[in-house]
């Protein structure tokens, strides 16, 4: 069965809802698909034990409707999985948007028909959708990644991976739990792990850095104050470089004396959150020798946090501070090896061989599991995107154009796929940041797009030259900063075979939104449209 649309979006989390949202009061024909049971998205695939926010819960909400923003409230400062769930179940059930969506449903393939120029999008049921418009909202860390170990379902015990993780409760008291991977996923599951199982094994690739959240309740008092100011909070936001209510000072950490480095460390460090880096001073991501004083800053911290000083020195990173992507609760990770039912393997000094029935065999020996445990990441930005199996005019596949990485505009756009939009796609700002903020200016941005396309019946897709130009960019910036200078996923760094580049803007947000805002101002300036002949049209 064939149906058809104007518009499809593929997602129903933050980015999936308000662009169905925004196409239907638009007067668009929409329809939305997600694989889930409902809506959520990140939040509805990610139930591991400590799955939390790392953005204030204030600004990881949408500002797009007031009504909205005024009734919910949130019990703390960064909110957990559950909550964050509640959320978007509670702005799905007020702008009645699951009449909107088919859920359990999985996208198989997305054509683009050059003569009809329109998009079919075939399912997992064997059915059809056909639209001029195609929104991928299926986020940028959703294609989970589990690692090509030897022997990998061979293992007797429970196999879980963090971003699949069941919805009933598990019962881990008697139970010898691995976990594999130690990023911002593994940091928040190990100390939860470490409370309801037996015994947990942690199986670390490469030591992470972390700063502390210093999570709690909002008094009544709080929460009635941000709704008073949340406008001026939000705009904060949509101005700063990444997303959040405040700013780096300009001043640089080596114009400050030791003493007063330290004081602003430690008062930054009490306080917790992203403003310990991002708040702090202008110059630790672009400067190593800048950095150096807020890594061995750090470096002392875990060494006060963990009781055995070879163990300490195991957690910690030889790579500057803030380069991979930073997790919190760092308060909760470091001192859970403190415990006596922790234990941590440090694959560079006792690799993975195998996986075996009964649990992993490393180089020296055999670990035995009941539950294995894969906190080991996702194909980040562009896997939820090639693993669509998208072909577009003349019959170009995403996947052998992003062969030697992704070619956008914007990230919104790729030339070759006209009217396919993509919200958070490869080359905007999107896990450099606050997502929502990024969301609701991607969403809005197209929305906007499709509006002025509607009437004439146009298709646009980058130039050839805005593509090139806009690499070029983030190319130049990255290797600007020390996020160009040392892997990562934000570089394809965690895939095998990947190609090696730098995938978001990392030029912030507040620029981002200008240039994106002048493009639309200058007549989609970079683009290519193209109007029907009045025999096609």
């Amino acid at each position: 069965m064939t149906t058809r649309y104007d518009a499809v979006v593929i997602g129903a989390g933050f980015s999936g809802l308000y662009m169905v949202h925004k196409l239907r009061e638009q007067g668009l024909a929409v329809r939305g698909i997600e694989r889930g049971s409902d809506v959520g998205g990140t939040w509805y695939w990610n139930k591991y034990p400590g799955a939390s926010s790392d953005s204030q819960s204030w600004v990881y909400q949408y500002s797009f409707n007031e009504e909205i923003e005024q009734e919910w409230d949130w019990s703390c400062v960064f909110p957990q999985q559950p909550e964050i769930l509640a959320y978007l179940q509670f702005v799905a059930d007020k702008l009645d948007l699951r009449v909107d969506f088919d859920f359990d449903t999985s996208i198989d393939s997305i054509s683009y028909d050059d003569a009809a120029r329109d998009w079919t999008l075939t399912t997992d049921a064997g059915d059809a959708l056909t639209a001029d418009y195609v929104v991928t909202a299926v986020g940028c860390l959703s294609a989970a990644q589990a690692p090509d170990i030897p022997g990998r379902d061979s293992f007797a015990g429970l196999v879980l991976h963090t971003s699949q993780w069941p919805a009933e409760p598990l019962d881990l008291a008697d139970a010898r739990v691995g976990i594999i991977g130690t990023g911002s996923t593994g940091i928040q599951a190990t100390p939860k792990l470490a409370e309801m199982s037996k015994h947990l094994t942690v199986f670390q690739r490469t030591p992470q850095w972390a700063a502390p959240a210093r999570n709690r309740l909002l008094s009544d008092a709080e929460r009635a104050e941000l709704k008073r100011d949340i406008r001026t909070i939000r705009d904060t936001c949509k101005s700063s470089p990444f997303g959040h209510p405040y700013w780096p000072s300009e001043q640089s950490a080596l114009a400050a004396s030791p003493v007063e480095r330290t004081a602003r460390y430690q008062a930054d460090w009490d306080r917790g959150g992203f403003d310990f880096l991002f708040g702090s001073y202008g110059d630790l991501i672009v400067d190593e020798a800048a950095n150096e004083t807020m890594a061995s800053f750090v470096r002392e911290k875990i060494a006060e946090l963990v009781d055995d000083p070879q163990l300490a020195a195991r957690l910690t990173p030889d790579y500057p501070f803030g380069t991979k992507r930073l997790p919190l609760y760092a308060e909760e990770f470091y001192p859970a090896f403190n415990r006596g039912n922790v234990d941590l393997v440090s694959l560079r000094n006792e690799p993975i061989v195998e996986i075996v029935p009964e649990g992993i065999r490393t180089a020296s020996r055999l670990i035995e599991l009941d539950v294995l445990v894969f906190a080991t990441g996702f194909d980040a930005m562009t896997g939820p995107l090639t693993r669509l199996n998208i072909t577009g005019r003349d019959g170009l596949k995403l996947n052998d154009k992003w062969a030697d990485g992704p070619q956008t505009n914007l990230g919104l756009m790729t030339r070759g796929f006209p009217n396919l939009f993509m919200v958070t796609g490869p080359g905007s700002p999107s896990v450099l940041g606050n997502m929502p903020v990024t969301i609701e200016q991607n969403v809005e941005w197209i929305g906007d797009l499709i509006e002025t396309l509607r009437a004439s019946g146009a298709s646009i897709e980058p130039t050839v030259e805005s593509e090139q130009a806009w690499g070029d960019g983030i190319n130049e910036i990255a290797n600007a900063t020390l996020f160009g200078k040392y892997a990562s996923w934000y570089s394809g760094s965690n895939i095998e075979g990947k190609p090696k580049v730098f995938i978001p803007y990392p030029g912030g947000f507040g620029e981002y939104q200008r240039i994106a805002a002048e493009i639309a101002e200058n007549g989609y300036d970079g683009f290519e449209i193209s109007v029907p002949s009045p025999a096609n049209a």
